[in-house]
């Protein structure tokens, strides 16, 4: 909670900086990570300020959280409105203003370019090829990958709207497909190792309310040798008899 804490803050600073045309870098942070989105940890694409707490995102960064019935901003989780969410003018500005050494070559680039410069820059590929896999939360130029199933955000199996997480699943149902007596599949029960994806609720809406209070994220480690924690249980079991 300290860390998530310290990046906040860290990047709450950095937007204070940008919003007063502060040039400088704070002390050991580089110029190109004092105008990196939050989300995605590159520098700025089209940016755009939600108005409620003005902080900055790359346009295509925010657009999931555009998409959901009670959008919070990715930073401060503050409810914001998002038809008040507006190209930052200024951002743009400082992008096109500043210069920056890239972290592979070290030549000068203007902020504006440096993505470009980064995606055709050897050396930048050369690191990328050399660092481990990850799997970030929106799409960025790192290679991600592909057999990582997704369980924190789903799709309504009414409708079809899209980056739903599990509380937003239950409302959004609740508020616009209570009276639907179409069967569906459970887009949680079938993300999950034991999920049967062809199983469909002849009550989903009491079977979310029953069965999806809390996330699975929280007590399921989906890492674990099965076989072996099985085996380990009986073990346990005997020795207790």
């Amino acid at each position: 909670m300290a860390m998530f804490r310290s990046f906040v803050s860290a990047a709450q600073l950095r937007q204070h900086q940008q919003q007063n045309g502060a040039a400088a870098a704070a002390p050991g942070e580089s110029l190109e990570s004092q105008f990196s989105c939050p989300i995605c940890l590159e520098v700025y694409h089209k940016p755009v300020s939600i108005a409620s707490c003005a902080h900055t995102f790359c346009g295509d960064c925010l657009q999931p959280c555009l998409q959901v019935t009670s959008p919070l901003c990715p930073l401060c989780r503050m409810p914001f409105d998002p038809k008040k969410v507006d190209k930052s003018s200024s951002v743009e500005k400082q992008l096109s203003s500043y210069k920056a050494p890239c972290r592979g070559c070290s030549k000068k680039v203007t902020l504006v370019k440096m993505r470009s410069h980064i995606s055709s820059c050897t050396k930048v590929q050369e690191q990328m090829a050399n660092c481990p896999k990850f799997m970030p939360v929106v799409p960025t130029s790192q290679p991600i990958p592909s057999n990582i199933p997704n369980r924190s955000t789903f799709v309504c199996p009414y409708c079809g709207a899209r980056n739903l997480d599990q509380q937003e699943l239950v409302k959004h149902c609740m508020e616009n497909h209570r009276n639907d007596p179409n069967k569906v599949v459970c887009p949680v029960c079938s993300a999950m190792p034991w999920g049967d994806p062809s199983y469909k609720s002849s009550n989903f809406l009491q079977h979310l309310l029953h069965r999806h209070k809390f996330s699975y994220d929280t007590f399921v480690d989906y890492s674990i040798d099965e076989e072996a924690a099985l085996q380990a249980a009986l073990t346990l079991s005997l020795s207790e008899n």
